[in-house]
């Protein structure tokens, strides 16, 4: 007959093993989860302390304007055509276009002065 008491006691060594794998769990926790939300804060927060008087925002409500004053905490934009001025904190800053744009060109030159070095190294290497 099987005895249920048997099964249940834990095999020598098992209390290393539980102790690696919640290791194991807490280092993936750690490099999938919080690693990349503190990385994504550190981007916003300094996103919002970089925002300059002539950008083009966009804040979590949704409020599209271009900034006309900076303070520490606080900015002023104006929106639309009717030149509505609206001052705001800056926590809630969801998106600055100019810098988005700035560094999409950025992104664009570094690509274009690499592809330009590999195709200089492939005539080189042709010659």
């Amino acid at each position: 007959m099987f005895n249920f008491m048997e099964a249940a006691v834990p095999v020598g060594g098992s209390l290393a093993s539980t102790v690696i794998m919640l290791a194991l769990m807490f280092a993936i926790f750690y490099f999938m989860l919080i690693r990349p939300e503190n990385k994504r804060k550190k981007e916003a927060e300094q996103m919002r302390s970089s925002v300059k008087v002539g950008d083009h925002i966009t804040t979590i409500g949704g409020i599209v304007g271009v900034v006309v004053n900076v303070k520490d905490e606080k900015f002023v934009i104006e929106t639309g055509a009717d030149q509505v001025r609206i001052e705001l904190a800056k926590w809630a800053l969801s998106s600055n276009e100019t810098a988005a744009e700035a560094a999409k060109a950025e992104a664009k030159k570094a690509q274009a002065a690499k592809a330009k070095e590999k195709a200089a190294k492939k005539a080189e290497k042709n010659l």
